[in-house]
């Protein structure tokens, strides 16, 4: 049985979903999993969760809880990411509230904007050592990232360690679905081929037994059905002629369009909601003093259902051969054509006994690629900021982000990082 490692379990509502897949199937029931977090109430909330999982699923799961990040990667075969390095406070609010002083408005600020690019910086570091620590106690081991901003994160592991890993997002599959009961066709009955960058994918192929159901999202524009939340991405649809995988909130800063703060009237009509990570934030804390009753309570009882993560189908395939096709972000290894080689993809894989193998796709519609190229920027820059710590290159990421250069000057944007740089202190490494 595989030995399992989540590292930032303390994210419970996440790591009892991931677990509660991993344990409901019979292969994987006897798995050792250990759950680890620097925050130890967190981690003993999660240890109470998985061991009420493991009782409700009756399965011999051994799991084991620890403060020790390197007594939880010896030995892996498999390693689970799930962390935000500085939390929602400081470091989320920051990444919100300095750029507002400069008029400056996000949505999400997980994966690209001036707030992915500071995200990027305090993450990859703390990423790294991971890896380090990965090659030494486990370095067969799986590494499967859940972590944003994703790109610049396994872009930054593919390129500066030898460890085996895929990230994983629900982007791919979720809109999938969310299209489906917009043309009012079953999930199950529609094939689809998606492929890009985490986050800014599109499905090249929608269909049901091979008819085109293309014409089919086009009818809820023309019939006035555009839910009020999506207007984004299907105005973006009707432009680039494809469908993007991620939310319309999270889409809108990853271009220069939608967010203006001379153009109220744009917000309004697409409802973007601004500072959305925020007010989720401040409901998820909120949720959790009232969940976390329920979920220590071992009186009451507990329901699994299986989630559409793929982190426990990918286990599950390499433990037993049986083959299955998963959305990853892997390297682009001529994966992608008219793509920048090396940087982070987002294809379907062939995931079976023989390992992860990533589809090459060829070129994309040129204005797709155009479209992805623009973030691909920022994250090269980014992950270049990273490895190198060079200060320089957090101003050329920022300097060519869409959002941030339709909105501030030149001057404008090195003071901006600047401030945030002072204010992130402790959570950024020294950049000369």
């Amino acid at each position: 049985m595989p030995q399992i490692a989540f590292i930032g379990a303390g994210s419970t509502v996440f790591a009892k979903n991931l677990l509660g897949d991993i344990l409901s199937f019979p292969e994987l029931a006897g798995s050792t999993i250990y759950l680890h977090d620097i925050d130890e109430a967190r981690l003993r909330t999660s240890e109470i969760v998985a061991n009420r999982l493991a009782r409700t699923l009756e399965a011999r799961a051994t799991i084991i809880a620890t403060t020790d990040r390197r007594a939880a990667l010896a030995g892996a075969d498999y390693v689970i990411t799930m962390f935000q390095i500085g939390g929602y406070k400081p470091a989320t609010v920051t990444d919100f509230e300095i750029p507002k002083r400069y008029g400056l408005r996000q949505t999400i600020a997980d994966t690209l904007g001036i707030g992915g690019i500071m995200r990027g910086l305090r993450t990859i570091p703390v990423l790294l050592d991971l890896c380090r620590e990965m090659e030494t106690l486990c370095p067969d081991a799986w590494l499967l990232n859940y972590v944003n901003p994703m790109a610049m994160n396994c872009w930054a592991i593919g390129q500066a360690t030898t460890v085996k890993t895929v990230g994983l997002c629900h982007s791919v599959q979720g809109t999938a679905e969310q299209l489906a009961r917009d043309i009012n066709v079953p999930v199950d009955e529609i094939n689809y081929l998606c492929a890009g960058i985490n986050h800014m994918a599109f499905y090249l192929r929608f269909e049901r037994q091979g008819e085109d159901l293309y014409p089919l999202i086009r009818r809820v524009i023309a019939d006035g059905r555009v839910p009020d939340w999506n207007r984004v991405r299907y105005e973006a649809f009707a432009a680039l002629g494809y469908f993007v995988t991620e939310s319309s909130e999270h889409f809108s800063e990853y271009v220069p369009w939608f967010l203006k703060r001379d153009r109220p009237d744009l917000v309004e009509r697409y409802h973007i909601p601004l500072d959305e990570y925020i007010t989720r934030c401040e409901n998820q804390i909120v949720a959790w003093e009232m969940m976390r009753g329920f979920l220590e309570n071992d009186s009451l009882e507990m329901s699994v259902e299986r989630t559409h993560e793929y982190g426990a189908y990918i286990i599950h395939s390499l433990e037993t051969g049986a083959p299955r096709v998963v959305y990853g972000n892997v390297p682009n290894d001529h994966l992608i054509d008219n793509l920048q080689a090396g940087c982070c993809v987002e294809v379907p894989c062939l995931v079976d006994g023989n390992g992860i193998q990533p589809t090459k796709i060829g070129y994309l519609p040129p204005q797709l690629a155009a479209l992805m190229q623009t973030n691909v920027n920022v994250q090269s820059l980014t992950v270049e900021a990273a490895l190198t710590r060079k200060r320089e290159h957090i101003y050329h990421a920022a300097m060519l982000d869409p959002h941030t250069a339709a909105e501030l000057d030149l001057g404008q944007i090195r003071s901006l990082v600047d401030d945030l740089i002072a204010a992130h202190g402790e959570w950024l490494p020294e950049y000369r």
